[in-house]
């Protein structure tokens, strides 16, 4: 009798990426307050989420501060990714860059120039005004991104993309 050759496995879809832990912390001292619902957070979850994020929902605390101790949080649960909205204009309660840069071990400017130029790009001269960072923070992304929706958005166009890429590096894997 003939040997029969070994059934082969069906083929299996490529695997998914295993979800990342990331976190979302919106800077408003109005919603903070309770003035008004934020809406830019529940953007960022979506899409992090739509790209294979664990994302719980977002931090809503005041500027200043309170960002700088939401953004520790994060970090001390394990986020790999942590994207901040809002606090990065010209106003004088707009602290969230002057309170990310302290725990960042390494900036990333081009992620913070790529988000503003694609916003002036699409033909939003204000997005230029945006002090937003990025850089490494442990073994995490930090990003801020502006706290308007079409500045998350814009924002988000640039980050989703490149994110799990990054995070990858900080930890020294292989490209």
């Amino acid at each position: 009798m003939a040997e029969q050759p070994a059934p082969q496995p069906a083929s299996q879809p490529a695997s998914q990426p295993a979800p990342l832990p990331a976190a979302v912390v919106v800077a408003s001292n109005r919603a903070a307050a309770g003035v008004y619902d934020d809406t830019t957070g529940p953007l960022i979850v979506e899409a992090l989420r739509a790209d294979g994020w664990t994302v719980g929902d977002p931090v809503v605390v005041r500027d200043g501060e309170p960002v700088a101790e939401a953004i520790r949080a994060a970090l001390d649960a394990g986020a790999r990714a942590v994207l901040t909205t809002g606090g990065t204009g010209l106003t004088p309660t707009d602290l969230t860059p002057e309170v990310t840069r302290p725990l960042l071990r390494r900036e990333v400017p081009g992620i913070a120039e790529a988000i503003r130029a694609h916003g002036t790009a699409k033909g939003v001269p204000t997005a230029a005004l945006s002090r937003g960072l990025a850089g490494v923070a442990g073994q995490a992304l930090v990003v801020n991104l502006p706290g308007s929706r079409g500045g998350v958005r814009d924002g988000l166009a640039v980050v989703v993309p490149l994110l799990r890429h990054a995070v990858e590096q900080i930890v020294g894997s292989d490209h």
